[in-house]
């Protein structure tokens, strides 16, 4: 598997009021239903509802430490490479949440959680550009639509 991080996507309790503090640091940050990324160098920090963000890992979140809000993930160039990226894990002792399958963004993605409970996603973006480094671009969401 890479050894690098596409996105950190963070779980937010009130995804406007996140936003306006990133924003206030100076940040520039894109809206897409009710997702808010920033590009961060190579890498996009993204704030998505906590809800949300835990039930698309396959991970509850009761309340009382079970998911610690955050999703770190590697974007790869193509399914194949997630499917083997997910066996990887699993064979080193991860814990699969949720198996490789198509998305609602029109991706690839599993997700697992490390021997320490952390999520990681491995996903397969078509719309996120990958340099020859693995540095992820984000693409202006306003062409498209996006707020």
């Amino acid at each position: 598997m890479e050894q690098r991080i596409s996105l950190i996507t963070l779980g937010v309790d009130d995804v406007a009021r996140a936003r306006r503090f990133y924003e206030q640091l100076g940040w520039v940050g894109q809206e897409v239903e009710e997702t808010v990324f920033f590009q961060a160098g190579g890498q996009a920090v993204v704030l998505w509802g906590r809800d949300k963000l835990a039930a698309d890992s396959g991970v509850p979140d009761d309340g009382r430490g079970t998911f610690d809000g955050m999703v770190l993930a590697l974007n790869l160039r193509s399914i194949a490479e997630v499917d083997e990226a997910i066996r990887e894990a699993e064979a080193a002792g991860a814990t699969i949440t949720r198996p490789p399958a198509e998305t609602f963004y029109g991706g690839y993605a599993g997700c697992f959680r490390d021997p320490d409970g952390h999520v990681w996603e491995i996903a397969h973006n078509p719309g996120f550009a990958l340099d020859d480094d693995g540095n992820l671009t984000l693409p202006d969401f306003g062409a498209s639509g996006g707020a």
